[in-house]
């Protein structure tokens, strides 16, 4: 998913300078190849877990609140780490930092594999996500690198496709590792699989990148302690989110939830202060929060975000731990709701031109739509569900979502002045990605208290039920927000 926004933040970016087309490349498809591989990287790192859960709380014996960990540390860390992973790329040059993202990438991941205790996953999959937050951001410079002209066009409509078949093989791919079981490695295998395509990103990126030279002139400066401020108030707001139920909502945890309102206040304080000292690149540039339509696209990305992130685990969780389905089976269950993503995000890229803004609220009605028919499966099936009773909704579901995928980002853009457009896309990538965090945190918290200490096939029904009704109401929340969104698509050159 988030590629499909990263592809779009990189063409608005595109728009910042208008008169330095990309050099030519021999081998720029193959570069583009290697930019695809590490975000494939990413995404299936970022929804993997899902469906191995139950096999990894089997295994190591995780509590449930650690199960919400395994996926949360990964988008936590990854939303705190981008603004910065960026920056990176400026000062010590796009390819160095993708290479260095990318050993750094494998190597945690097969820290993963060889977990031997939830803490220690946990523990890797933070190094995942600090390790993603340098890779993923060299892509948009990247593309523009290898890139020039009409070209970016064709290169980006790459994305779209490639994503929503990465969005069907991820839950299909970690079912069949999971349940397929080579050499006895069980769940370890979902995390081992990012091994050979991360050796092909490095080989291949070897002589198909270019390794264009930082600016000159460029502000190169870093900052840690805004980086380490936003960081810290990230993981205050998820902290008691994904811990409160396991641990009886102790009085200190509704502290640092209103602990983290106040350090969040203190990184914004922070950051116009370094803005009105003439700092030329503040972690965020807040201008860009002066505007209805951006600060009106931050609200719709994270609850559109944190229901789809949410009620993905939620299900998932419903259909192992629930109904005792296998990682297989599960993955199977869930591919209608992939499909549908794959042909709405293909749909919008062909209407998004012409309907710009509208193509969100018709795909927020159609996903509803499907959620609606979901709360109908869940509040009056038996417990005996079998696979193809949710096939149709998850169908529907998929196709409205998908349909705001392409257009979101440039759309949320469209007001953006060019020197504001770098920051205010990585803002929204980050905000993505925290809000990835919050949906696990809090429809896992839901799921969890709902379905109470011992999951039963009636009590996860109940469950899943209710984290649907929350997945309709935030919809209903992103549609109204739509409508204070730019009417059209933010337009770089060359398109």
């Amino acid at each position: 998913m988030s590629a499909v926004l990263d592809s779009a933040a990189a063409s608005a970016t595109a728009a910042e300078s208008p008169g330095a087309p990309a050099p030519s490349h021999d081998r720029k498809w193959l570069g583009l190849s290697v930019i695809l591989a590490a975000t494939l990287l990413n995404l299936l790192d970022a929804s993997i877990v899902n469906i191995a859960a139950p096999a990894i709380r089997a295994d190591l014996g995780a509590s449930y609140s650690a199960l919400q960990w395994t996926a949360a540390a990964y988008t936590l860390t990854l939303a705190a780490g981008l603004l910065t992973g960026g920056r990176l790329g400026d000062i010590f040059g796009r390819k160095r930092m993708m290479t260095i993202g990318i050993v750094a990438f494998v190597t945690a991941s097969v820290l993963c594999a060889v977990a031997w205790s939830p803490e220690a996953l946990i523990t890797a999959r933070v190094l995942q996500g600090l390790a993603g937050a340098v890779m993923i951001p060299q892509g948009f410079g990247l593309i523009r690198d290898l890139f020039s002209g009409p070209e970016i066009g064709k290169a980006f409509t790459v994305f779209g496709p490639a994503i929503g078949l990465a969005t069907i093989l991820g839950p299909i791919v970690a079912g069949t590792l999971v349940d397929a079981d080579l050499f006895g490695t069980g769940w370890r295998m979902i995390f081992l699989i990012n091994v050979p395509i991360g050796l092909f990103a490095l080989i291949v990126g070897r002589f198909a990148l270019p390794a264009r030279p930082p600016v000159a002139g460029d502000d190169k400066s870093l900052d840690p302690l805004g980086m380490a401020i936003g960081g810290a108030g990230m993981f205050m707001l998820v902290y008691p989110l994904v811990q409160g139920q396991e641990k009886g909502w102790p009085a200190w945890m509704f502290g640092m939830l209103a602990a983290a309102v106040a350090v969040l206040a203190v990184f914004v304080a922070y950051t116009l202060r370094r803005t009105r000292l003439g700092v030329k690149a503040p972690l965020v540039r807040l201008s860009v929060f002066s505007k209805r339509s951006y600060s009106s696209g931050v609200l719709f990305v994270i609850v559109f975000f944190g229901a789809i992130t949410g009620l993905s685990m939620a299900i998932g969780l419903f259909l192992q731990f629930g109904l005792g389905f296998s990682a297989m089976r599960a993955s199977l269950t869930m591919a209608p709701w992939a499909v549908g993503a794959f042909i709405g995000s293909g749909a919008s890229g062909a209407l998004m031109g012409k309907l710009g803004r509208r193509i969100l609220h018709i795909g927020l009605t159609i996903m509803a739509v499907g959620i609606a028919s979901l709360y109908f499966v869940f509040a009056n099936a038996s417990t005996h569900m079998g696979s193809w009773t949710p096939a149709a909704p998850f169908l529907v579901f998929g196709l409205g979502m998908g349909m705001i995928f392409v257009p979101l980002f440039d759309i949320i853009m469209g007001e953006v002045e060019d020197d504001e457009v770098g920051s205010a896309s990585s803002a929204l990538e980050s905000m993505q990605q925290l809000a990835a965090a919050l949906g696990v945190a809090v429809f896992g918290t839901v799921f969890f208290d709902q379905g109470g200490a011992r999951l039963h096939q009636q009590s996860a029904l109940d469950a899943v039920a209710v984290t649907s009704l929350i997945a309709l109401a935030l919809t209903a929340v992103a549609f109204v927000a739509g409508f204070l969104l730019p009417r059209h698509a933010r337009q770089a050159e060359g398109h």
